[in-house]
């Protein structure tokens, strides 16, 4: 490798590298992260195919999405929204100016509200972002010519807007009380929200559900894992064996230690690896 070489390969090194050392809590976090990532993923999976809006939203999809056939229904004892959503929820009434807007989006410590008409069917979402737009557009003094781009004319009709009405984004994206937990942080991961407003089926606003509301109910801790390993040990192993397995668990990893006959071992570790939110099993079981 000559000193080129050389350098590249250091700076490569050093661009995979934090910037600082990771604190015990970020390593947990990043662990976290992964498992919620896991999660949603499964979840993908079990929906693929199916439009968002047919069982936990309110028939708005992040993109235009075709209506498909309805999910399966949630199974015993799986958390769905009206478990972790937070009531009653803040919003905004169509009429509102955008300086008050602003006002409550920080008195909330929202990065963005729903809208609601009249009757309390949320129309639409306003976010900081749309605010900031506006102040852009306001402060530029630019304005889009006859045969600008679209999008730039769409953007700068909005900005000009003085209230929600004018400056929400509208289809807003919505899950019912009724759905999983599991198809709200799926709808969450595609339209990369950190909160949705939760409706009834009349598109009336009941409350909203945020992101990491979700990451709690969807990663169990680990005394909720180490339980059903447990579980997993007694209707997998004969009783003789049961007492000679010891378990931990320590933020998602299954530790398996004692001693079990080759088969019974083989597989217990292949049905505890198939437990959700099991992130790795170490298997210092012995054969005997």
């Amino acid at each position: 490798m000559n000193a080129h070489e050389n350098h590249r390969a250091e700076a490569d090194a050093r661009g995979d590298m934090p910037s600082r050392p990771w604190s015990p809590e970020e390593v947990t976090r990043q662990e976290r992260l992964l498992r919620y990532l896991g999660a949603v993923a499964t979840a993908a999976a079990k929906h693929t195919g199916t439009a968002a809006g047919q069982s936990g939203t309110e028939g708005q999809a992040p993109s235009a999405a075709t209506p498909a056939p309805r999910p399966a229904l949630p199974e015993p004892g799986e958390p769905l929204v009206r478990d972790v959503m937070d009531v009653p929820a803040a919003s905004l009434r169509e009429d509102l100016p955008y300086r008050d807007i602003a006002r409550l989006l920080a008195r909330e410590h929202a990065g963005a509200l729903p809208v609601v008409d009249a009757e309390d069917h949320v129309v639409g979402v306003v976010s900081e972002s749309d605010l900031l737009a506006k102040v852009a557009f306001d402060a530029s003094g630019h304005r889009p010519g006859r045969i600008g781009r679209l999008r730039e004319r769409r953007m700068h009709g909005k900005a000009r807007g003085e209230t929600a009405a004018d400056l929400m984004t509208s289809p807003a994206i919505t899950v019912l009380p009724g759905a999983t937990v599991a198809e709200a942080a799926w709808l969450a991961a595609l339209a990369r929200l950190k909160r949705m407003p939760v409706t009834d089926r009349k598109g009336r606003l009941v409350g909203v559900v945020r992101r990491d509301a979700l990451l709690q109910a969807l990663i169990r801790d680990d005394a909720g894992i180490q339980a059903e390993v447990q579980a997993t040990i007694e209707g997998c192993c004969p009783p003789a064996d049961r007492e000679s397995v010891d378990v931990t668990v320590h933020d998602g990893i299954v530790e398996l230690t004692g001693r079990l006959p080759s088969a019974t071992m083989a597989r217990l570790v292949a049905q505890v690896e198939e437990i959700a939110d099991v992130v790795e099993v170490k298997n210092l079981l012995t054969t005997g």
